[in-house]
Formats: C-alpha cells, structure tokens, sequence
C-alpha cells in the first residue's frame, strides 16, 4: 500500500492502526488524518525506535493489510 493509498483508505484502516500501535491515542489517530508522514512521527516518538526503523514497520505493516484487503 502505498502512501496516497493510506490517506485514501485512512478511515477503513485507522482502528487497525490503532491495534497495531496500541500507544497512539484516539486523538493522535484522529489527527493523523491518513498522512503517512504523521503516523511515522509518531510511531517514532512513542515507541522510541529510530525514524528509519518506524518506516520499515509501517511499510511492512501497509503491505501485510493490502494483502489481507485484497483476499476479502
């Protein structure tokens, strides 16, 4: 999935952000409003993992959920 994919699909996928990266809160997800550039801010400042390393895992994470979209 990539980036323009996860502003346009933010509302199907937001509560599975939220599972996924548990620390996020409602509000933070809210104001994420699909911007990749925000949730990898985030998922940074409250896992304290290097940026470099909160891309990777929403990348990895993207793929996996279009994956799983795609055999609905």
């Amino acid at each position: 999935m990539n980036r323009d994919m996860l502003a346009g699909k933010w509302m199907q996928i937001k509560g599975s952000i939220k599972q996924k990266w548990g620390k996020l809160t409602d509000d933070e997800v809210d104001r994420i409003e699909g911007s990749w550039d925000k949730l990898v801010g985030l998922i940074h400042e409250r896992y304290g993992v290097e940026r470099a390393e909160a891309e990777k895992q929403l990348d990895q994470y993207l793929d996996q959920l279009e994956k799983e979209l795609a055999e609905v």
